[in-house]
């Protein structure tokens, strides 16, 4: 554990002569506080812990690196969020985009092959445009989670460190801040920036079904 004290010179009552007080600290990462009087002097200790937890830090300890703080230095931080997401994402991306090459027709394939196609000739060129619908639906689909983003940020660093997006400012301002007007124009300014992306949706799949 480390501290960090200021001292400030003062006479505080008689009644919190040396009584230590320890106060629970929102956040995920400071352990608490401890304001101690005395006579003399105010003493203001914030507690954070040190202790290196999980498998990213035990490699840095085994190998005689310090971890560092992954959550809360940026734009370290960022970048773990972001493959944090991403890996969420890659079973849903995976299964749909798996379901599509599968059915790409055998015979199809086997004309190519007879032509000369090679494998990455073969992937771009057939492959791809044959599933180019299933690929808009993933990609339409994973930017708008990720501009919607909430659950992530919320549970894993409060939107503190710079990690903040809008739809976790939406939710300080609306529902800790109470500023309904601000959170109303946060919620107007997510949903103006999910909407194109959802009309290019709705057009390429009603594409797919004249095609079909």
């Amino acid at each position: 554990m480390t501290s960090h004290h200021v001292w400030m010179g003062m006479s505080p009552p008689e009644t919190f002569r040396d009584e230590p007080v320890t106060v629970q600290v929102r956040g995920p990462y400071a352990a608490f506080t401890r304001p101690v009087f005395t006579s003399e002097r105010l003493s203001y200790s914030v507690m954070t812990p040190t202790a290196a937890i999980g498998l990213l830090s035990a490699i840095f300890k085994a190998i005689g690196l310090t971890p560092p703080n992954w959550l809360l230095e940026a734009p370290l931080n960022t970048f773990l969020l972001i493959a944090v997401m991403v890996w969420i994402q890659t079973g849903f991306a995976m299964v749909v985009l798996s379901a599509a090459m599968k059915a790409v027709p055998d015979d199809i394939i086997e004309a190519s092959m007879l032509d000369g196609a090679k494998g990455w000739a073969r992937f771009t060129r057939i492959t791809i445009p044959m599933i180019w619908g299933s690929v808009i639906v993933v990609l339409t689909t994973i930017t708008v989670t990720s501009l919607k983003v909430f659950d992530i940020i919320r549970t894993m660093t409060g939107g503190n460190f710079q990690t903040s997006v809008i739809a976790n400012e939406m939710y300080q301002q609306s529902f800790r801040a109470l500023n309904y007007g601000t959170g109303s124009a946060l919620a107007m300014i997510l949903f103006l920036g999910v909407l194109p992306l959802i009309i290019f949706n709705v057009r390429q799949v009603r594409k797919e079904r004249e095609v079909h």
